[in-house]
């Protein structure tokens, strides 16, 4: 059964459930939302396949290589039966789980929790099947292969709470290639966190595979870190962890068996730059979908935006009527647009930038600027418009509903691309609208480093596996690109194995010989 030569066909993505009243769908949803609200979860460590309760974590077991002797095909056929329980079986659970711990309404969620996890799985398995066949080429008297190995060690994984395709992905992609892992899951996702790993353990993911280890980040680290069989470090998180671990890793290099891998996706400033011969009415859209859809807590949100003095009214207007039209609240009522941030930390991270642009004579707050916390953690849409392009809510990463408007002359299209490029040390997503073809090719141009995901005329969120393979460099990350096979390569250490059937018997090379 081993030795075939097997070939996954390209996948189609998951198909979206739109919850439609009346639909099927939203009454599972619904009930699956009432069960999962009224219940209290235990959630305990899982290393090894064991689960552990325990107020410490005292040492990481290393799991067997069974795992990696597996062929790569029976690994596969964990992964899609994963995909294929979360299509099925868990697609209401792992919902409801994203919508109650996290904060995301039902579409945010099935497109995230349900969808892009599905799509994850059985991409990764297509490409892994294009990595492995891809063999060098051998003359008659000698075989050439590769063989793809997984790395010497573990992979420690670390997952941020915005998206519960990213926790999945930083596991399965690397346990596809036939490695292990500790994985740190947020706090603040922890029930859909616990649901993934419950899904992988009944798909056939051996026990020590992907070990779960919630807890303090500093002190997981600190262990993972020093040990001499740390491998890789798969991170979606803050520019601040991603440095302080790599300079961890960095300090500890003299430990370690081999040089790890680092891949991660940190922080972003997504811009929508708008040329004058753009459609208000697209971009009003884009800004409101790409700032707002999910409280802004993508590090994809479109945070920033350039608009033509001329057209600026008529977008203004635009999307004001569409904030007025926005719901705030809770996610079990299905008709609110805007949900709570994550956090009581993020409800005063945010505010504080909304009120120092209330303060700022550079500033001014044209929609929204208010938060309540008192039942939970609700910001309004805000929009601020400031005279300075580099003003902080143009700079900084703010990961909330609040989108920063710079107007600028028309006439100078091309300096303000430049100053676009340059303001934010992020360069993750962004977006050009234009209907001028010769403007947007010098957009592409002069923002080529500044995102990893550029849109034309499109807002800048919303990336599909086997589509648009997602990340960014600069202070973004590493750009290794999850959603197609650049990523995979990572998670593996190639061979290359020469044989050759009648080898040499005498040192002499003919140039030697006189005559």
């Amino acid at each position: 059964m081993n030795n075939s030569v097997f070939r996954f066909a390209v996948p189609e993505n998951e198909p979206v459930h739109d919850f439609a009243p009346g639909s099927p769908s939203r009454a599972l949803l619904k009930q699956e939302l009432e069960r999962m609200s009224g219940t209290v979860v235990d959630i305990p460590l899982i290393i090894g396949g064991r689960e552990i309760r325990t107020g410490k974590l005292t040492n990481v077991v290393m799991p067997s290589d069974h795992w990696s002797a597996l062929s790569w095909v029976e690994r596969a056929s964990v992964m899609l039966k994963a995909a294929e329980l979360l299509s099925k079986r868990y697609r209401y659970a792992i919902n409801a789980a994203t919508m109650l711990g996290q904060g995301k309404n039902a579409y945010q969620a099935e497109i995230d929790a349900a969808c892009e996890v599905i799509d994850f799985l059985r991409y990764n398995v297509y490409y892994a099947s294009q990595i492995y066949k891809d063999q060098p080429n051998s003359p008659l008297d000698h075989l050439n292969r590769l063989e793809y190995r997984p790395l010497e060690g573990f992979v420690f994984t670390v997952s941020p709470f915005n998206f519960t395709a990213i926790s999945s992905n930083l596991n399965t992609a690397v346990a596809l290639m036939g490695n292990t892992t500790v994985w740190k899951p947020a706090t603040t996702s922890l029930l859909s966190s616990y649901v993934l790993m419950q899904v992988f353990m009944e798909a056939g993911v051996p026990p020590g595979v992907i070990n779960f280890v919630p807890g303090s980040g500093r002190m997981i680290s600190e262990i993972v870190l020093s040990h001499p069989m740390f491998a890789g470090l798969h991170f979606t998180g803050s520019n601040a962890t991603f440095n302080a671990l790599w300079q961890a890793i960095a300090a500890n290099l003299p430990k370690y068996r081999s040089y790890p891998r680092i891949v991660g996706e940190t922080g972003g400033k997504g811009f929508v730059f708008v040329h004058a011969s753009a459609d208000p009415q697209e971009v009003a859209t884009a800004l409101v979908r790409g700032g707002f859809e999910y409280q802004g807590q993508k590090c994809s949100a479109a945070s920033r935006a350039y608009i033509p003095a001329s057209m600026w009214p008529e977008v203004q207007r635009l999307v004001g009527g569409m904030l007025g039209r926005i719901k705030v609240g809770d996610v079990r009522d299905f008709s609110n647009f805007v949900n709570a941030v994550i956090d009581e930390a993020s409800f005063t991270n945010i505010m504080s930038y909304i009120d120092r642009a209330k303060a700022s004579p550079d500033a001014q707050i044209v929609f929204g600027g208010t938060g309540d916390k008192s039942k939970g953690y609700f910001v309004q849409p805000t929009v601020i418009k400031v005279t300075n392009p580099k003003f902080l809510t143009m700079e900084e990463e703010i990961f909330g509903p609040v989108l920063t408007i710079y107007v600028y002359d028309a006439a100078k299209y091309e300096e303000t691309l430049r100053v676009c490029d340059q303001t934010s040390p992020y360069a993750l997503t962004g977006a050009v609208f234009s209907k001028d073809r010769y403007a947007y090719v010098e957009a592409c141009r002069i923002l080529r480093y500044a995102a990893g995901n550029f849109y034309i005329n499109d807002k800048p969120t919303g990336a599909m596996v086997g589509m648009q393979p997602f990340g960014g460099a600069r202070g973004s990350g590493t750009n290794d690109k999850a959603g197609g096979p650049l990523n995979l390569l990572r998670w593996i250490s190639p061979r290359t194995i020469k044989e050759t059937f009648a080898p040499a018997r005498d040192f002499e090379y003919p140039f030697l010989r006189e005559a």
